[in-house]
């Protein structure tokens, strides 16, 4: 197909019947173009972006029914988890020492150390640090003794009844003698109960 492209030439709105037949669908067909452009940015764009924030919407409520599903799906198992975490806490709460229990803890501790071949040079109660749910209770200790008989005294107060960590070691050679200074903290802890 030629186009001749003088008949473009002086045409005239008011005489569109005629113009050339070429000339009539080269109009037809940017008039089309033209009302495509203008509608697909007009209607479409906006319809697109609103889909696709409702996809972005589906996702996120089918993430979260998913999770809400597997919560409830094991709901009773969680209840039982709950169950046994509450014996749980309630068992360690039990091997916290009561108030009136304390004093015998250092009578525990001094027996375990004698007991190791250890000699006391320090073991005093400090004031008490209040947590959350819990009081600490620290006790400094200072003893004399072999490395082995520290290692004795460690494993045996971890083996007590009452919960009891150790805390802030320091050994040092004693001037003029075999025997090693040890100096640590060791601390016990108290469930408040609304103290």
């Amino acid at each position: 197909m030629n186009i001749d492209l003088s008949q473009f030439d002086n045409l005239e709105l008011e005489n569109i019947g005629q113009w050339p037949r070429t000339v009539k669908v080269v109009t037809a067909i940017l008039i089309v173009v033209a009302m495509l452009f203008a509608g697909y940015h007009l209607f479409i764009v906006d319809r697109i972006k609103q889909l696709n924030a409702i996809s972005t919407d589906e996702k996120n409520l089918r993430q979260s029914f998913q999770t809400k599903y597997h919560v409830s799906a094991n709901l009773g198992l969680f209840r039982q988890q709950m169950i046994d975490a509450e014996a749980l806490f309630s068992e360690q709460v039990k091997s916290l020492p009561e108030r009136h229990e304390t004093p015998g803890l250092l009578d525990d501790i001094t027996f375990v150390g004698t007991s190791s071949g250890l000699q006391f040079e320090t073991l005093s109660w400090q004031p008490e640090v209040f947590r959350d749910i819990y009081i600490e209770l620290p006790i400094n200790i200072e003893v004399m003794g072999t490395y082995h008989q520290f290692g004795q005294f460690v494993s045996e107060v971890a083996g007590l009844s009452r919960i009891v960590t150790l805390h802030d070691f320091a050994i040092s050679q004693v001037a003029n003698s075999d025997n090693l200074h040890l100096s640590l903290k060791a601390k016990t802890y108290r469930y408040r109960k609304g103290e």
